[in-house]
């Protein structure tokens, strides 16, 4: 009789295995599907926009300061420097759009500069200029 108690006891026990297995599948989907904010590095004074809307999600963030600064990729960027600078991202990860972000004391010369640069790295790109509200 003692004999098979023992036996009772260890077929009892219970085999987590199979959940440790699926918790770490769903952590590896998790993490996959998760989608990274790139952003360009510095925080830009943008004016309002009253009739914003909104655009599709970019990776490649392009800010200008006040005083003409452009950062890319959370560092400061010579102008002439954008397009190869948009070539290298966008062989990182390809996207179609760019979102420019100019303070609102920015010169506008910068940005056509800018936006020039752009269209010399690909002139199918999409630009956009956000504003306080996008």
């Amino acid at each position: 009789m003692a004999r098979k108690r023992i036996r009772e006891d260890e077929e009892a026990a219970i085999d987590i295995t199979p959940m440790m297995d699926i918790v770490f599948i769903m952590l590896i989907f998790f993490i996959v599907t998760t989608s990274f904010v790139k952003e360009a590095g510095i925080d830009v004074n943008k004016p309002e926009a009253t009739q914003a809307t909104k655009k599709p999600s970019a990776t490649i963030f392009i800010a200008i300061r006040a005083n003409g600064e452009v950062w890319m990729d959370k560092r400061p960027v010579d102008v002439e420097r954008v397009a190869a600078n948009i070539e290298r991202l966008r062989a990182e990860s390809p996207t179609d759009t760019i979102i420019i972000q100019a303070d609102k004391e920015a010169k506008h010369g910068i940005v056509m500069e800018v936006m020039d640069q752009i269209k010399v790295a690909d002139p199918a790109l999409v630009i956009t200029v956000a504003g306080e509200n996008n």
